[in-house]
């Protein structure tokens, strides 16, 4: 395909702009349902630490001003949702859920603030250790977000469905995902492998819990359709005293049960044992 810089500067500002605000249907979603279940809080608190490392990456690079907010905003997004599963799951305290998610904050941000002090400089001047260490935090920020989905897929497995965890954040995510490929289809000059496949693992990672939920949920969703439907059926049994025998039997709307058939042979034996006495 031609190279097109227009094509690209947009694709690769669309795929910026998704991972700048994935995080907003999630933060909604746990806030309206009062409950992180089946959210894994250790994918969330992955996700801000690759932010931490993406961020050191965009700034010692001195790549473009959006590449450089989208790890901020993600980072310190992924914290808010960390608190949250704090304060909904584990019971803690709206004090204590915020001033710990803002330690977290301070500790990640003075880390990554401490690393790109440290590193530009020599990064700047050819240093060789400075690029060796700003290529690792590249790759390892690739490698912890992408990594982040498995405890996630452990909760999908737990659980037998997708609950707690926002389908739109994960649409918008794999979407980025697209966008930030086809930048680099239209890039001009070579084809950069490692973006690609970072951007593409993203794509499948994401695709893969979106696809467990279109298989799952419905299948969940009947099975609690079942569960409630035989409870009601339970529910409308009543119990009736046998006049006879002050026996308690239990009625079924729908068919009687074996233990109605015993009792009822019980009582009609008693009638013929005292109509034999009448006789007598």
């Amino acid at each position: 395909m031609p190279a097109n810089a227009v094509a690209e500067n947009v694709f690769g500002t669309l795929g910026t702009v998704c991972w700048m605000v994935q995080l907003f249907p999630q933060i909604y979603k746990s806030y309206r349902e009062k409950s992180t279940v089946g959210l894994s809080d250790l994918m969330i608190l992955s996700w801000a630490t690759g932010g931490v490392f993406l961020g050191i990456y965009a700034v010692v690079q001195n790549l473009n001003i959006p590449l450089i907010m989208q790890p901020q905003i993600f980072g310190t997004l992924s914290v808010i949702c960390w608190a949250q599963c704090q304060y909904y799951r584990r019971q803690w305290s709206p004090l204590k859920a915020v001033l710990v998610g803002i330690s977290v904050w301070c500790v990640f941000g003075g880390i990554e603030a401490g690393m790109i002090f440290a590193l530009r400089s020599p990064y700047n001047h050819g240093d060789e250790h400075a690029r060796s260490a700003i290529s690792f935090f590249g790759i390892m920020s690739t490698v912890v977000i992408t990594g982040a989905l498995f405890p996630q897929y452990y909760q999908i497995y737990k659980y037998k469905e997708v609950i707690g965890l926002s389908i739109p954040c994960m649409t918008i995510d794999l979407l980025g995902g697209v966008f930030s490929d086809l930048s680099l289809i239209f890039r001009p000059g070579s084809f950069n492998v490692l973006a690609g496949i970072t951007y593409s693992l993203v794509v499948v990672t994401d695709g893969a819990v979106i696809v467990a939920a279109i298989i799952l949920n419905p299948r969940a969703k009947r099975a609690r359709q079942r569960l409630d439907g035989e409870e009601r059926l339970r529910c409308s049994n009543t119990e009736q005293t046998n006049p006879t025998t002050g026996e308690m039997i239990t009625t079924t709307p729908m068919s009687p049960s074996p233990s109605i058939v015993a009792v009822i042979a019980g009582n009609k034996g008693v009638e013929d044992q005292k109509s034999n006495e009448d006789k007598v």
